[in-house]
């Protein structure tokens, strides 16, 4: 017998229809976001390596971001943003999508070293493919009928808990926010298997066509032959 998760939806029915009022009063372009205007505005450059298509951005306010893209797919496989460093260096890269970069700082042992993460500990990744948003937590063991998982629009994220009260956690999803763009508790799926718990959630039509429009869009920036400093994640 095939078992799944407890998939709830704690949004009430006057915010069910508040929210439907909104979007048919004023419907949202992607086109019309900050955040596409704010890509539009970027300085852009394009290095291709074989199959990876890589573009760094530099936005107005000194943001700096890098996107790694499938040339064949044209998926985004991983997005990255620059932190300042401490005293004016160099800073590290947070991954928002796709597998941790490396940290190239040697371990320390003794006093005054950083403390390592328990291998045990539940690590979340972030992956995006073409139709989904994708959420893997490895290291967690219980099964699935353990965990409940539930859009939340008052907090705007999806929040995962289990009936064991051993694991709770909330999901950003920065690509709804950014396009204005309501949690649809109906696009939640998840599946476990191999200790690992795997949240998809369907993208929107309006982000799917921002996904296609925008790499279109890329295919204006010219590939560079040598690799700028600042678009070496690893």
């Amino acid at each position: 017998m095939k078992r799944n998760c407890l998939i709830e939806d704690f949004e009430g029915l006057d915010s069910i229809q508040k929210r439907i009022k909104v979007s048919l009063t004023f419907p949202i372009m992607f086109k019309n976001t900050i955040w596409y205007r704010s890509l539009l505005d970027a300085e852009k450059s394009c290095l291709k390596e074989d199959k990876l298509k890589k573009i760094h951005y530099k936005f107005q306010d000194d943001k700096e971001m890098v996107e790694e893209y499938n040339a064949d797919t044209q998926v985004l496989l991983r997005r990255a943003w620059k932190v300042k460093g401490k005293l004016g260096g160099d800073g590290k890269w947070d991954v928002e999508i796709g597998d941790p970069i490396p940290d190239a700082t040697p371990h320390i042992e003794g006093a005054g070293a950083d403390i390592m993460e328990s291998k045990d500990q539940p690590i979340l990744t972030r992956r995006n493919t073409r139709i989904n948003l994708e959420w893997r937590i490895r290291n967690l063991p219980y099964p699935i009928e353990t965990y409940s998982v539930s859009a939340n629009n008052e907090e705007r994220c999806i929040i995962i808990r289990t009936t064991n009260k051993k694991y709770f956690k909330r999901l950003q999803v920065p690509e709804l926010d950014r396009l204005n763009l309501p949690l649809e508790q109906a696009n939640i799926q998840c599946t476990h298997s191999f200790n690992t718990l795997i949240i998809t959630y369907k993208k929107p039509q309006q982000l799917l066509e921002m996904d296609k429009e925008w790499y279109q869009e890329l295919s204006k920036v010219k590939p560079i032959k040598d690799i700028p400093s600042d678009c070496k994640t690893q």
